[in-house]
């Protein structure tokens, strides 16, 4: 038989831009931020070595590169960027007008702290502060996730018309390395369809895209009734809302041609848990061993961890949980002035639901501050003791850390 993948030892970063090179993307676009800038050197390498067939253009910020990435997939052309934390935050007048030109582009984000004060190191504020941008948002766990959904994201994104932010945590994956199968370049090509782009350069048939357009639906030159500002908002939500079927379906095809399946959220011992920890990224994974420990003294845990973050899934999550009577939520962020995002949209979903769990929040990691198992797992006990109600704070999260 043909080898449909080789195993090789890589970084998050390496897996990152193997992805895209795979994907066959033809417009790279990056400006160097700590820890992303392995991402695009290396896809720079594969350009300069005749390995992707691919323009490189170097600019001078991160706004640029997603400008340039945007006016690209404008053209017609498969487009990838890379960046973390304040480059993420130098793109966001950008994020917004690559999602609402509805462009299937695909983004990597490093995973890296915001300042003042200056951090280079771990925590998931960049890319959950831009949350609200429109585009779909994917959370690895290891390395192996990152190369898998890069390439799935660009099914989802030419699928959908949204662009896809695959999110894996910096230094923590992006700098460490692990075995990863690679998958073979034709395998690969059977699972991307042909880019069939929704908008295209034509010189015969020019246009315009994103005029002006004001509240209420007005007949264009031509006598053609054309939507509103609040239709284009309307449609892109009803996009991101039914992009969850197309998220799943390239994650069960993904499965049927190289062996790992993909969806909304994956569980860890859930079948009797009743004490349920809920992360996203490599912190879930922290999760497990701590889940473990809680076992041998006796818990019943089990572990959820978050894959997709936009669109929130709902009703997957108040599945997973119609079980459980605790739930524990750690953040990796803190949406200032309430708690975790994470716990924020947990609290959401279950919200009439049914599910009737105390639910506590910490938030743990910023800055790269060391997330250890047994942190996690004296938390969760903290969280079940009978004066936690007197102990813990009902009303905003709890801090893991040594202040």
């Amino acid at each position: 038989m043909d080898k449909i993948e080789t195993i090789q030892i890589i970084d998050g970063n390496q897996a990152a831009a193997l992805g895209a090179k795979l994907s066959r993307v033809q417009v790279i676009a990056a400006y160097p931020i700590t820890p992303q800038t392995p991402v695009t050197e290396a896809l720079s390498e594969f350009v300069e070595r005749g390995e992707l067939d691919a323009q490189y253009v170097a600019v001078e910020s991160e706004h640029s590169a997603l400008a340039v990435c945007t006016s690209a997939s404008i053209v017609g052309a498969k487009a990838f960027t890379a960046t973390s934390s304040h480059g993420l935050a130098y793109m966001h007048e950008m994020l917004h007008w690559a999602a609402g030109t509805r462009l299937p582009l695909v983004l990597a984000c490093v995973n890296r702290a915001i300042g003042a004060p200056w951090n280079v190191q771990n925590d998931q504020q960049d890319s959950i502060s831009q949350r609200d941008t429109g585009w779909i948002q994917i959370y690895a766990r290891n390395n192996q996730e990152i190369l898998d959904s890069v390439i799935q994201a660009y099914r989802i994104a030419e699928k959908v018309y949204i662009p896809v932010m695959v999110c894996y945590d910096g230094y923590i994956l992006s700098h460490t390395e692990m075995p990863v199968s690679v998958p073979t370049q034709k395998e690969v090509d059977k699972f991307l369809p042909k880019y069939k782009p929704h908008t295209l350069l034509d010189p015969q048939n020019p246009k315009n895209y994103n005029l002006v357009t004001l509240a209420n639906p007005r007949l264009n030159a031509e006598n053609v009734l054309c939507h509103g500002y609040m239709e284009i908002r309307f449609l892109l939500q009803e996009a991101l809302q039914n992009s969850r079927e197309t998220i799943i379906e390239a994650g069960r095809e993904f499965g049927k041609l190289f062996g790992r399946s993909y969806g909304l959220l994956w569980k860890d011992r859930m079948d009797d848990a009743d004490i349920v920890i809920v992360a996203m990224g490599s912190l879930a994974l922290e999760a497990i061993v701590a889940s473990d420990m809680l076992r041998e003294e006796g818990y019943r845990t089990g572990v959820v961890g978050l894959r997709v973050f936009r669109p929130f899934p709902k009703g997957d999550v108040v599945a997973a949980l119609r079980g459980a009577r605790n739930i524990i939520v750690f953040d990796k962020n803190i949406s200032y002035g309430l708690e975790g995002a994470t716990c924020s949209e947990i609290k959401s979903a279950l919200y009439g639901s049914g599910v009737n769990a105390a639910i506590r929040n910490f938030i743990v990691g910023l800055g790269g501050r060391n997330v250890a198992a047994r942190e996690l797992a004296d938390a969760v006990k903290k969280s079940l003791s009978p004066s936690a109600d007197k102990t813990l704070n009902r009303e905003y999260p709890e801090w893991i850390c040594y202040i």
